[in-house]
């Protein structure tokens, strides 16, 4: 039995919304509600977030998508469509290079297909620094507020609130962990390139976590692609109506 916690709604195409760092399941809910009228919606934890626990010190990406396709065995999760925010976006493409054409489709929520350069690395070893210092919570609390463009963030001021209470269900191992993984993580751009089946891409303008210039340099590995315009790192949030439509668009078009 693998110790993947997640919720899952509706019937159908299997839908997998993976979320990212600082994050949980749980913060699909709104969408694993409209999606499930159409779709079999899973969200799981990942290890060392929520109630998912981390089952070592040191995970990569490639162990997490190990773990995720046993626990999609274990559950009948086949042909799934996969999409990732952020931190889930490199553990989807990780899933990818481990799946292939098992996977029915993927799509990328401010997330990116490259490894991290020379400035982001040494950024993931100074936030290592900081949780191992002053812990998680005091962590979280000063990095949920900014994944939100500038303009959004006193219109959004409840449901930031909400994102930092559910970011304090990670687990200081687990936020030290997968700071270490994103750091560490292949590129798999060409991963991505090769992949024969739907691809969406969804980035913010604003996105300070994922430069729109990176992600306009994927432009062309995707089958889909789109730019919400003065958004921060939190589309589903910043623009809530409009990333799901383009989700749940994107599902239909290909299930």
């Amino acid at each position: 039995m693998s110790s993947v916690y997640f919720f899952e709604k509706g019937s159908g195409q299997p839908v997998v919304l993976i979320h990212g760092f600082c994050e949980v399941g749980a913060m699909w809910e709104d969408f694993a509600q409209e999606l499930s009228q159409s779709f079999r919606v899973l969200c799981p934890d990942l290890p060392g977030f929520g109630k998912s626990p981390l089952p070592k010190p040191q995970i990569s990406l490639e162990e997490t998508a190990v773990m995720l396709e046993e626990w999609m065995e274990e559950h009948s999760i086949q042909d799934p469509m996969i999409i990732g925010h952020s931190l889930g976006g490199y553990v989807a493409l990780a899933l990818l290079e481990l799946m292939g054409s098992k996977i029915k489709g993927i799509g990328l929520f401010h997330s990116t297909a490259f490894a991290d350069d020379a400035g982001k690395k040494q950024m993931r070893n100074r936030t290592i620094q900081f949780l191992k210092k002053f812990g998680a919570e005091k962590f979280v609390s000063s990095f949920v507020p900014p994944l939100f463009s500038e303009k959004h963030r006193e219109e959004f001021a409840s449901e930031i609130e909400q994102a930092t209470e559910q970011a304090k269900q990670s687990s200081l191992e687990g936020l030290i962990a997968f700071t270490e993984a994103m750091r560490d993580r292949k590129d798999r751009y060409d991963v991505l390139k090769s992949f024969q089946g739907p691809k969406l891409m969804i980035a913010g303008t604003e996105d300070g976590a994922v430069k729109i210039e990176s992600s306009r340099r994927q432009k062309e590995a995707f089958s889909h692609y789109y730019e919400l315009e003065g958004t921060g790192h939190m589309g589903m949030i910043e623009e809530k109506e409009r990333t799901l439509n383009l989700v749940k668009g994107f599902c239909l078009e290909f299930s």
